[in-house]
């Protein structure tokens, strides 16, 4: 219902190009919104990535379909090729195109050498390390960092990604209370503290997969004290709490994708591996089942709260909707329920509650 519910009110061909499918980024739309003037290219990756959980769920021509339209309208509407000046915007799209490929069979080769080309050569060694939020930026972020771990470790650069791990943890790492920072500028090293969820959703899905592909104890170690931090600082009573409109509306519902990783993917046996992962799992269903509660159903379909505790509250209109800022990022619609981001972010979770549920979580 999920799925259904993007499909019907956010799917539109691009430019009435046939053939052609990309996400409109408000619901009900403003005109620059239905002509793609907004677009958003991140928010679109994770459409991608869905509909590729959408297809790995329950397999048909017309989800393969899909996704390969979503993959070429991108490429379409970005105009210059796949690549961008944002680290962060290809590593999502190399994660999502990477998962196509692998397990749908979707023709992006081209893409993914673009991208794993501009990932691997944007980390700075003389800075210490890291990748900047953007091409000639000082800043180095959590959100660029761990989902281009995630992209590299992928496309079989395990080295790479294990440095980048290891500087997420020495750079970030809150000592107080185990949670991942923001960023850091460089060279200066002035940290801009605050915590977002799905800073702590990427480290702990590229320490999860570094755990399976090493070996290694300090990824499992690493794991076990960020799910602690997170159920301590991040949740209420298992919910995922907070949450926000524009690119915040991801946040949550990226740190539930990574905790059904934690869950399914998390290895060893021991008594508190077994733990970690079913603390991952409770935190997911929790979610997902207060999200559901506190849906409203429009037209027989559900719209998702910006928070997962409380009522979703319905738009009124195409007023309202949000702006990029100087620096580059969306901010929210003034009633946060219209953004495909929030709507994405239930479908995430929705997907991740499936995946736990089916590995018997």
């Amino acid at each position: 219902m999920a799925e259904s519910a993007i499909i019907s009110r956010h799917l539109r061909p691009l430019w009435a190009l046939p053939g052609s499918e990309l996400g409109v980024v408000g619901w009900p739309a403003t005109k620059r919104e239905r002509v793609f003037g907004s677009w958003h290219y991140w928010w679109q990756a994770h459409l991608i990535d869905c509909a590729t959980d959408a297809a790995n769920r329950i397999p048909t021509p017309v989800r393969r379909k899909r996704i390969a339209a979503l993959a070429r309208s991108h490429r379409l509407r970005n105009i210059t090729g796949w690549t961008n000046r944002y680290y962060d915007d290809m590593a999502w799209l190399a994660i999502a195109l990477e998962r196509a490929e692998r397990t749908q069979g979707t023709d992006v080769r081209s893409a993914l050498v673009a991208l794993e080309k501009k990932l691997f050569a944007g980390w700075e060694p003389q800075t210490g390390g890291g990748v900047p939020w953007r091409i000639g930026s000082d800043y180095f972020n959590a959100p660029a960092n761990g989902p281009v771990g995630i992209a590299l470790l992928r496309l079989g650069r395990i080295q790479r990604a294990q440095e980048t791990a290891d500087w997420l943890d020495e750079t970030l790492r809150d000592p107080e209370t185990g949670l991942i920072f923001d960023g850091i500028h460089l060279p200066s090293g002035a940290i801009e503290r605050p915590v977002f969820t799905y800073c702590q959703g990427v480290v702990l899905g590229l320490e999860t997969e570094l755990a399976v592909q090493t070996g290694e104890s300090r990824h499992t170690d690493r794991v076990r004290r960020l799910l602690a931090a997170v159920e301590e600082h991040m949740t209420t009573d298992g919910v995922v709490h907070g949450g926000g409109g524009g690119d915040g509306g991801l946040f949550n519902g990226i740190l539930a994708r990574y905790l059904a990783v934690v869950a399914v993917m998390l290895p060893g046996e021991d008594r508190q591996q077994v733990a970690d992962r079913r603390a991952a799992a409770a935190i997911v269903h929790a979610s997902a089942t207060a999200a559901w509660a506190n849906r409203l159903e429009v037209e027989g379909e559900p719209l998702f709260g910006y928070d997962w505790s409380k009522p979703a509250t319905l738009p009124g209109g195409s007023a309202g909707a949000g702006s990029f800022t100087a620096g580059g990022s969306v901010t929210s619609s003034q009633v946060p329920e219209r953004d495909l981001s929030v709507q994405l972010s239930g479908w995430l979770l929705m997907e991740a509650a499936y995946l736990v549920s089916a590995a018997g979580l």
